[in-house]
């Protein structure tokens, strides 16, 4: 049978650094779903060992944190991810790991009220390019980089079901420095559509709402514009491939019971109806990325409907030194 890991198994390297992550492994993945755990070995592990090598020589290269980002739609495992390896690099390695999600940068409910009154009437509803603060965001990593021992900074934090930006008492808070910025979100590293994609609605949302293709046009020129130099920031990029929309309906209404558990205002949470309307506004996006990304990104996750991965693509891998390199 073939490997699922198609690079060099960085995890069977016998560095300290792996050695490290091997040795902490077992104990950090236990917040991850049971399909992800049965593939720790022949998955996760060697991930986290690809990533640590990848910000290492980041740093080396250029004496600053790397920016990984992680996309992935809607209830695919972004977040979960994220903190699995901010668990284990702190374990293993003692790295301080800044994980931002694009979600916690969502503008103010006020904020998106006005957008909706001034732009469209679509845009009070958080998560497409448009709704973030984009300007806050290249900003955070800007500071996070040049976070210095002893300095601390806070930055935003969401709540989904509130849906709004939570109190400064309760944003998140991180003391320099930073070894390495896992910035997660379902819109990471998309590009935008032309003309000639946008003329056409794609969903009954976009049929009933937007008829006149006036709401997908200006967020797709957000899109284009400064959410490609926040995007830019990024010094990798890993793809988790959801399979399809009926995975990120199915996926995400397992996140909303999720998210209501967890939250102050579980009350005001989404009923399954709300979430098939919610998730049309992020349909056109999404397609495009399942079309689009695989040629781009650096590591592409394909997840199948169990919500395990099914195939690993590489397009950039890392170089790897031969003996004929050593020093």
């Amino acid at each position: 049978m073939k490997p699922l890991w198609p690079l060099p198994s960085d995890s069977n390297r016998p560095t300290e650094q792996t050695s490290a992550l091997l040795e902490a492994s077992n104990s950090c993945w236990q917040t991850m779903p049971l399909p992800w755990q049965q593939q720790i070995t022949d998955c996760w592990l060697p991930l986290a060992c690809h990533l640590a090598d990848v910000a290492g020589r980041q740093h080396t290269d250029h004496g600053h944190a790397a920016i990984i980002g992680i996309h992935g739609g809607q209830g695919s495992g972004k977040s979960t991810l994220c903190q699995a390896l901010a668990t284990l690099y702190q374990h293993a390695l003692g790295w301080n790991v800044a994980v931002v999600s694009i979600d916690d940068l969502y503008l103010t409910k006020h904020q998106r009220q006005q957008l909706a009154q001034q732009i469209h009437p679509l845009l009070i509803t958080r998560g497409v390019p448009g709704t973030h603060d984009v300007n806050a965001g290249i900003t955070l990593f800007e500071q996070l980089r040049q976070l210095q021992p002893g300095q601390s900074l806070r930055y935003p934090a969401f709540d989904k079901i509130a849906d709004d930006r939570q109190p400064q008492a309760h944003w998140h808070e991180i003391k320099g420095p930073i070894d390495v910025i896992l910035f997660e979100g379902w819109c990471v590293g998309c590009q935008p559509g032309n003309d000639h994609e946008l003329a056409d609605a794609i969903n009954p949302l976009e049929q009933q709402e937007d008829p006149d293709g006036r709401w997908r046009t200006w967020v797709n020129q957000q899109l284009a514009s400064d959410y490609q130099r926040w995007f830019a920031m990024t010094d990798y990029l890993l793809m988790l491939k959801v399979p399809d929309m009926t995975a990120v309906q199915h996926w995400r209404s397992q996140q909303e019971k999720d998210n209501q558990k967890a939250s102050a205002s579980s009350s005001l949470g989404m009923s399954e109806d709300a979430i098939a309307r919610f998730i049309q506004h992020y349909q056109r996006l999404t397609e495009r990325a399942l079309a689009t990304m695989p040629e781009y990104a650096d590591l592409v996750l394909t997840l199948n409907h169990q919500h395990q991965v099914a195939e690993v693509l590489c397009n950039h891998a890392q170089p790897q030194t031969t003996e004929d390199e050593q020093p």
